[in-house]
């Protein structure tokens, strides 16, 4: 059966909604897990954590921090050689770590803490930062710039000039908003985009039309794209509301096929009207208005450095998941939304 009680969702919907959001076309609730998330979230802005578009910079995570690295990536990393130069240079005795001269290969660092010399000279290497955006319609997701070659704004343009080089993890394309990760930890951005490692994304659609019954089993599924591939099963399905005209569905996917959900919505004759990225992993944009940023938390970080590297990482403990059959859900059955109440561009 279809899940029911849109009055009583909207009712919590309502109750719920904060002072200052003033638009209402995109589906609106809390679940206790994301309301923990948000109250995270706002405890760190009281205490200057929180950043926008127009202050500083924010600094990497000084704990939970990833594995060491190798010295001779640590080194190409910073700009003074590539990785073959780098060996024989520690091969030939003229590297120091923290004041002891290193001629082992294998020899790993930490880049945040570790004190590093090339003949005498000190090397200033780049601190991992890891920052979440609130991707804006109309926006590229490229490093190339602040604008494309087409003249386009890039995500880039939407933060300060930073002494490190960002980029985003992954994509969203030119009309889709939400959550957006930049970093310049290549490991954790490769990490986190490899298909074997499967990270869910959340998002919420507007689909043209009601979707039928058919269709939303369809999409939980798995769809057959107009090149013939068929899409993996998705990890959630969950009406929020409906219009008179539309279905807002809030959609799980541990896959990233390119412009996977509106060739979704093509594929089976639903064009979709609106598309917003709300979480990746238990990571949300709560709190950030259209074109805002902030650092992600040492908690953050941790965790999706555990759900990409499982292995890496066996004391992590998965968070319960939101929607599917360990969704929240009102009085009536019908999933709630992902994300804590926030303003929305229609």
């Amino acid at each position: 059966m279809r899940p029911s009680g849109a009055k009583d969702s909207a009712a919590r919907g309502t109750q719920a909604r904060s002072a200052g959001a003033k638009d209402s076309t995109a589906p609106r609730g809390l679940t206790d897990a994301v309301a923990l998330r948000q109250a995270e979230r706002t405890a760190a802005a009281r205490t200057g954590a929180k950043t926008r578009a127009k202050t500083g910079i924010a600094a990497a995570p000084e704990i939970l921090r990833p594995a060491k690295v190798r010295l001779q990536k640590a080194l190409a990393a910073a700009g003074v050689t590539s990785r073959r130069k780098a060996e024989e240079l520690i091969a030939a005795g003229a590297i120091k770590v923290n004041g002891k001269r290193v001629t082992e290969l294998g020899s790993k660092v930490d880049p945040d803490r570790d004190v590093i010399e090339v003949r005498g000279s000190r090397v200033q290497l780049e601190k991992k930062v890891y920052f979440l955006l609130n991707k804006p319609d109309g926006v590229v997701c490229s490093a190339e710039g602040p604008k494309d070659n087409e003249g386009r704004p890039t995500v880039l343009s939407l933060f300060p000039e930073l002494p490190q080089r960002i980029y985003p993890v992954g994509r969203l394309d030119f009309h889709t908003r939400g959550a957006l990760i930049l970093t310049n930890d290549g490991d954790l951005a490769a990490a986190l985009t490899h298909p074997r490692h499967e990270i869910p994304k959340t998002y919420h659609v507007k689909f043209q039309g009601k979707l039928t019954e058919a269709e939303l089993g369809t999409l939980a599924t798995g769809v057959t794209l107009e090149d013939g591939t068929v899409t993996r099963p998705a990890a959630e399905v969950s009406v929020i509301k409906d219009t008179s005209t539309n279905s807002w569905v809030q959609i799980t996917l541990r896959q990233g096929l390119n412009r996977q959900i509106r060739r979704m919505g093509e594929a089976i004759g639903r064009p979709v009207l609106k598309l917003i990225r709300v979480a990746i992993g238990d990571v949300t944009a709560d709190g950030l208005a259209d074109g805002e940023f902030r650092p992600l938390t040492p908690t953050e970080v941790y965790d999706l450095m555990a759900a990409a590297s499982p292995a890496a990482h066996p004391g992590a403990k998965a968070r319960p998941r939101v929607g599917g059959q360990d969704s929240t859900s009102d009085a009536g059955g019908r999933a709630r939304s992902r994300l804590a109440p926030r303003k929305r561009a229609g």
